[in-house]
């Protein structure tokens, strides 16, 4: 497999940051091809790991320091110890308000379309689970805090509702993405550390540090959840015409990655019944 770096201009402007992953080990034959892009598809509904800053003392419209104060500040006052026992009972399977400023949909139209008009926003309560969340430290009325949840959970909405509990009023202040799945902060390159690489003319040398073979996720690291097969040429052609096939694996695992050698990962396959699988996104056509 080779390496493009022309798509890592895309992600510039792109705001997914499945996309800016999957650039880093994009076949250099797609080009800028969406191919990729349909893996993002398995990562919408991963857990995803914050850091963040939750502000007390008011409340604002849009659960976060863009919105406008719902009050004057309050002056209560809350401990580190209070603020974590609060920040517990937020945690778990929980049914969570999404906030009106949203891109939750009313008959069609964006929640934050009619707020913006002062419509009544209604939006239903959902299910959202909160492996952790956890309260650092608390420095006069700013609060440090790392939050694992599940994907759909509003983090702006914890902080809402913990000032709520604690009767002080909240809102957040900072946030920062660290984890989603299975890409980790530490894994992210700069696009000036990407260009870099191509003026070296770097990018097909496995044994160089800085090449963009050993900074990239191997194919066979991404969604660890799937297992993996390898098939040989003729599979891999009749899977290139999404034609179902017989695949060696027998874990009764729902989905596997399809892989034509070490590298090339050229399918998602769903299983219909025992070893026989349909293509279910198919990255190389026959």
């Amino acid at each position: 497999m080779t390496w493009s770096l022309e798509c890592a201009a895309c992600s510039a402007n792109a705001r997914s940051d499945i996309w800016e992953h999957s650039i880093l080990w994009q076949p250099e034959s797609c080009r800028c091809s969406p191919d990729v892009t349909r893996l993002a598809q398995f990562y919408t509904a991963a857990d995803k790991t914050y850091e963040g800053v939750i502000r007390f003392g008011f409340a604002t419209d849009t659960w976060d320091a863009e919105g406008e104060p719902l009050g004057p500040p309050q002056l209560g006052k809350v401990s580190l110890e209070e603020l974590r026992n609060a920040a517990q009972t937020l945690t778990g399977e929980i049914e969570q308000q999404p906030p009106k400023f949203s891109a939750k949909k009313i008959a069609g139209v964006p929640a934050y379309k009619l707020a913006r008009k002062d419509r009544d926003v209604k939006l239903k309560k959902v299910k959202v689970f909160v492996h952790r969340f956890e309260i650092q430290n608390l420095e006069g009325d700013h609060a440090r805090f790392t939050a694992e949840v599940s994907a759909g959970t509003y983090v702006r909405g914890l902080a809402d509702e913990l000032g709520q509990k604690l009767g002080v009023g909240a809102h957040l202040a900072d946030l920062r993405r660290t984890c989603s799945g299975e890409f980790t902060l530490d894994q992210a390159v700069t696009l000036e550390r990407l260009s870099e690489i191509r003026k070296n003319g770097l990018q097909h040398e496995r044994n160089l540090p800085d090449s963009l073979s050993n900074i990239s996720l191997h194919p066979r690291q991404i969604l660890p959840q799937i297992p993996s097969v390898t098939v040989n040429a003729e599979t891999a052609g009749l899977i290139g015409t999404c034609r179902a096939v017989n695949l060696p694996e027998f874990s009764g695992a729902r989905q596997v990655k399809v892989f034509l050698g070490e590298e090339e990962l050229i399918a998602i396959a769903s299983r219909i019944a025992g070893t026989l699988f349909q293509p279910k996104v198919v990255l190389r056509a026959a």
